[in-house]
């Protein structure tokens, strides 16, 4: 472990010309001396902050996440206290305040709104100003999206996806290598790529900081709708198109499988052997009911092994599903909600209620981003993409 040593972060001139240092003030030699963490040279040391800079800095983080988190988040309430049953009247208070401070919030939500942009940029301005390398993470992160778009590939014509891939063509020629794409597009890609994010990475960029949680818990969403898609397009392939016209009986294959998936990420195997078994049990129990003809026990075994071939991520299923997901959001960046919803993948139609849900959350926070940080994203961009490409098309939310 290094060790702590006591070091002069500013260097007296008097010291080396006359041979004395120049006495000081007991303030001015306060001021002048931090603690370093390790033995290196000046010039590789990072820069070192006073204590009441860190604390002006924390105080202005917190004010600025709580804003942030009134405006993006809807449900955003004040809790009550739970007091002991004795002391009853303090409870009532304690509900009567938490009610007016609810109300308060609601009431200025609209206000909130109209200025927090404002006041983001200019608090993150700030910070920037004292931390000048406080986009790093974020020129890599964008750096990457724009070598995606580049490297990615139309799709193809007879694919699944075909209509709802040439209803969220990207403009402005991206995934046409002979072009460069525009710098909302490669923003947009950089948007998809959060749901990928390791959880593990440290390297978060700056500018998404306050979201991470809430990009954390979408990113899981995503992959849990994935599952279940994949799962009710088996079980549908399995069982008929009569079967799965029920809406009683897909809510209720839907509810089991969404139960039985919570644990997936950390317990795959496992996970889908239950799936597997309860669906096939529901497969074959809807079949009686509705006098169909039940699987025999070669389809049976059939349909439990590529349930439990879901786990594995190249399975054929999950990556059509995935794709179609991503899609839809990407529609959803570049159009809107709304067109995006006339052009839903037909395959993910069992899923619409959810995904929507899910493109909704994921809409508004990219768009409250884009509107706090698109100035920067947009100077970063130049230096990313054909200059000439960049001024013409500012990064600007839809």
């Amino acid at each position: 472990m290094p060790k702590t040593e006591e070091t002069v972060l500013q260097s007296d001139a008097s010291v080396a010309e006359n041979g004395a240092p120049e006495p000081k003030t007991p303030g001015q030699s306060q001021k002048s001396k931090s603690f370093c963490l390790d033995d290196q040279s000046s010039e590789s040391r990072p820069d070192v902050f006073s204590v009441t800079d860190l604390i002006e800095t924390v105080n202005e983080v917190s004010k600025l996440s709580i804003l942030h988190e009134i405006v993006v988040n809807e449900d955003f309430y004040v809790e009550e206290t739970i007091l002991p049953p004795n002391r009853g009247i303090f409870r009532v208070l304690g509900l009567m305040k938490t009610d007016m401070v609810n109300y308060t919030i609601q009431s200025f939500r609209p206000y909130l709104q109209e200025h927090s942009i404002q006041y983001e940029q200019v608090k993150f301005q700030e910070l920037l100003d004292k931390q000048p390398s406080l986009l790093d993470y974020t020129t890599k992160w964008l750096t990457k999206a724009a070598t995606d778009i580049t490297t990615l590939c139309p799709s193809s014509p007879d694919s699944p996806s075909s209509s709802c891939s040439m209803a969220c063509s990207l403009p402005n020629g991206a995934g046409n290598n002979s072009e460069p794409p525009s710098p909302t597009v490669v923003l947009y890609q950089g948007y998809l790529n959060f749901l990928l994010w390791d959880p593990e990475n440290e390297e978060f960029l700056e500018t998404l900081l306050m979201d991470r949680i809430r990009l954390q818990e979408l990113a899981v969403q995503l992959h849990q709708l994935t599952v279940l898609a994949s799962v009710l397009l088996v079980a549908r392939s399995f069982s008929g198109e009569i079967l799965f016209s029920s809406p009683e009986y897909v809510d209720r294959l839907k509810c089991i499988t969404k139960a039985l998936t919570e644990e997936f990420i950390s317990r795959p195997e496992e996970t889908m052997l239950s799936v597997s078994e309860q669906v096939s049990q529901e497969v074959h129990q809807g079949l009686k009911d509705m006098g169909l003809t039940t699987l025999s026990s070669e389809n049976t075994a059939s349909l439990l092994g590529q349930l439990q071939n879901i786990t594995k991520k190249e399975n054929c299923i999950r990556s059509i599903v995935d794709q179609w997901i991503r899609l839809f959001l990407k529609c959803c960046l570049l159009h809107g909600m709304q067109e995006s919803l006339l052009h839903f993948p037909g395959g993910l139609i069992l899923i619409e209620k959810e995904l929507a849900e899910l493109g909704w959350k994921f809409l508004n926070l990219m768009h409250h981003n884009q509107q706090v940080f698109g100035p920067y994203y947009a100077e970063i961009l130049k230096n990313i993409i054909h200059p000439a490409q960049a001024q013409e098309t500012d990064v600007e939310p839809n």
